[in-house]
């Protein structure tokens, strides 16, 4: 039977519990990593060769085994604190992705228990539109890992960056799913802090359509934690990514999730045109366009695109500078989108109709 172990007061547990129970932290899985067994062998647990002195244990996991469930194919990407990989459910054959976090955030005891706070948070965000932790576990050398499902498809900054704007009847549908996705997460009073086109999949499907998912949920905030656990400077992680903070974001006051749509609308603006309503020559230049300046209006950014008014409005609300101009929620932002893309559209085959 697994054994789980409460990271905040170290008491260890078995069954199907997943808080604790003391404290209510969530739960950590104790696990061994150890080398697969070979095809058709019987399989005996043993302990992985430590890996070389100074070696990242975090670069080190390709072909080993993490709970004795889940075999490590190979790495799929890195970032600034954490490395992807692609791994195979041994139980149930099915491939999934796991993300391992390095050793810097594992060691810093109030961002670890920040994050795995907030995992177990996003765990219950059970969406089709939102790509949900499945497990939240830690190796023996006491990485915290996540495991998620493996997404087939590419991400929208790359689609952005392959394809260049995105047409409208192509996009609100995206930004749709999205909202619907955002919607579910701030009834759960989860706010995501870091939305941008390489936190959003897009999946095609067997019809033709695009299926977006929204990922790394697992490193939000939800509104009603404490102060305290708000920055995690000590450990260089900035929660946020500076091109798409909200103004409230900057200045480090309290986010709900108008902060959200205010980021999802850059997100779109920069989808729909290419570029951003706020310039600058550095991220910090455009944080401060974005505390003193006013957005570019939409038909500016692209003027050949001929957006429609009611279209330029309804997206320009979403970046309004004071969050009770925006939406305040974010169906309604997608709602919003939605009819003015009708209206677009029923306006294009007027004119249409009059040319031909």
């Amino acid at each position: 039977m697994s054994q789980k172990r409460c990271p905040k007061c170290r008491s260890v547990y078995t069954g199907d519990a997943k808080f604790c129970p003391k404290d209510g932290t969530p739960l950590v899985e104790i696990v061994e990593a150890h080398a697969p067994s070979s095809a058709g062998s019987t399989q005996v647990r043993q302990a992985v060769k430590p890996p070389p002195s100074g070696t990242d244990p975090a670069k080190t996991l390709r072909n080993q085994t993490l709970d004795q469930r889940y075999q490590v194919v190979r790495k799929l990407g890195e970032g600034g604190m954490s490395f992807v990989y692609e791994a195979k459910d041994i139980a149930t054959g099915e491939s999934l992705a796991v993300k391992i976090m390095t050793p810097k955030l594992a060691q810093d005891k109030p961002a670890a228990e920040r994050l795995r706070r907030e995992a177990g948070l996003a765990m219950r965000l059970d969406h089709p539109n939102i790509c949900r932790i499945l497990r939240l576990g830690e190796t023996a050398e006491g990485l915290i890992y996540l495991v998620m499902p493996l997404l087939k498809g590419e991400l929208l900054s790359d689609k952005e960056v392959r394809e260049g704007p995105i047409p409208v009847e192509v996009g609100v549908p995206i930004m749709k799913q999205v909202c619907d996705a955002l919607d579910f997460a701030h009834q759960q009073q989860i706010v995501h802090r870091d939305l941008k086109p390489e936190n959003i999949f897009i999946c095609p499907e067997r019809d033709g359509k695009l299926k977006a998912v929204v990922t790394d949920f697992g490193l939000a905030k939800e509104r009603r934690a404490e102060p305290g656990m708000a920055k995690l400077t000590a450990t260089g992680i900035i929660l946020g990514t500076p091109e798409f903070m909200s103004p409230e974001q900057i200045r480090g006051k309290p986010l709900d999730g108008r902060s959200d749509i205010y980021a999802l609308g850059l997100v779109a603006y920069e989808m729909f045109t290419g570029r951003l309503p706020f310039e600058g020559k550095s991220a910090q230049d455009m944080m401060i366009a974005r505390l003193r300046g006013q957005p570019m209006p939409l038909r500016k950014a692209r003027a050949d695109l001929q957006f429609s008014p009611e279209f330029e409005k309804a997206l320009m609300k979403a970046i309004e500078a004071d969050p009770g101009d925006r939406y305040q929620g974010a169906k309604e932002l997608g709602d919003a989108l939605e009819k003015a893309a009708g209206t677009r559209d029923s306006l294009m085959s007027k004119i249409k109709g009059k040319l031909f």
